[in-house]
């Protein structure tokens, strides 16, 4: 047996892990605080702009490998889910007092489809305006942008596809009492009363706060739930024009005889999704890409 000893295997998270507080640190830091308060100070950082920009970039690269049929049933899962957003809120109407403090409460509804899909991880179109064209943003090809195309013509057909049977299952008259029926009708009127000047630039208004709550839900760890909630609301207590939730009330209003089907994608559908695509992509992810590209 040999005589020399075996050398003591090194611990690599020492060495590797750059957050690792060690005396060494405290002593470059100049600090008389402790190695746990650093270690406490060093889990209530919040995270830089540029790393919130890598984590949103990361995920738009997993999406667009995706396989197009995984991308397709999940859109069809969040187009169906959203529809609860309108279920919610005209519930709500149904029972409240005709008041004026009435929309303050009513369009809290309004969440509870955003919630269902980004919490359960459906594929929303609106998302993907921003985690799509990130790595599009940052390495420009004809490559990332067919991809890009490719992500979101899958996902907005399926969306619409599941906003349309959700609709048709509304207007049936099967699942809810007539005074939810009537609520859901007046949720849908409104929205549609909008011209389509309006309804474009409320779309630029409702991409920009999508792909705002998509930018801050890294950060906002346990309180990802008010976060969503409270930037959804806004949406609604604004009466902003978001293209896959208010697909569901316009196409209801098609099948219960209101307008024409040529009417809902003029009226609503186009210059809504323009104005939610120039709101999350052409004006957001741009700013966004310009405020750390010199960090990363």
């Amino acid at each position: 047996m040999s005589g020399k000893q075996r050398p003591v295997p090194r611990d690599d998270r020492e060495t590797t892990d750059p957050h690792a507080v060690t005396e060494e640190r405290l002593q470059e830091e100049g600090t008389r605080l402790s190695q746990d308060d650093l270690v406490n100070v060093e889990n209530r950082l919040r995270l830089r702009a540029a790393v919130v920009y890598e984590i949103i970039r990361q995920e738009g690269e997993e999406e667009l490998a995706r396989k197009p049929v995984s991308l397709w049933w999940s859109g069809i899962a969040a187009g169906l889910s959203i529809g609860f957003s309108v279920v919610a809120e005209g519930l709500l109407l149904a029972h409240l007092p005709d008041a004026s403090w009435r929309p303050l409460v009513d369009n809290l509804g309004y969440s509870v489809g955003f919630l269902i899909v980004i919490l359960a991880r459906q594929q929303l179109f609106t998302e993907n305006t921003l985690t799509a064209v990130l790595p599009l943003v940052a390495s420009p090809s004809l490559t990332h942008l067919g991809m890009t195309l490719r992500l979101w013509g899958i996902v907005f057909t399926a969306n619409m596809v599941g906003a349309l049977i959700f609709a048709w299952g509304l207007s049936s008259g099967l699942f809810f009492a007539p005074a939810a029926q009537a609520a859901f009708l007046e949720i849908s009127r409104h929205l549609f009363a909008l011209e389509p000047a309006q309804m474009f630039t409320r779309g630029i208004a409702a991409g920009w706060i999508i792909a705002t709550l998509v930018w801050l839900l890294p950060s906002s760890g346990n309180g990802s739930i008010l976060v969503i909630v409270l930037m959804t609301y806004l949406i609604a207590l604004a009466e902003l024009a978001h293209v896959v939730a208010g697909s569901v009330e316009v196409f209801l209003l098609v099948f219960h005889g209101d307008i024409s089907w040529s009417e809902s994608i003029l009226g609503f559908l186009l210059p809504a999704l323009a104005g939610n695509i120039i709101g999350g992509s052409a004006l957001f992810a741009i700013i966004v890409y310009a405020q750390v590209r010199e960090e990363i």
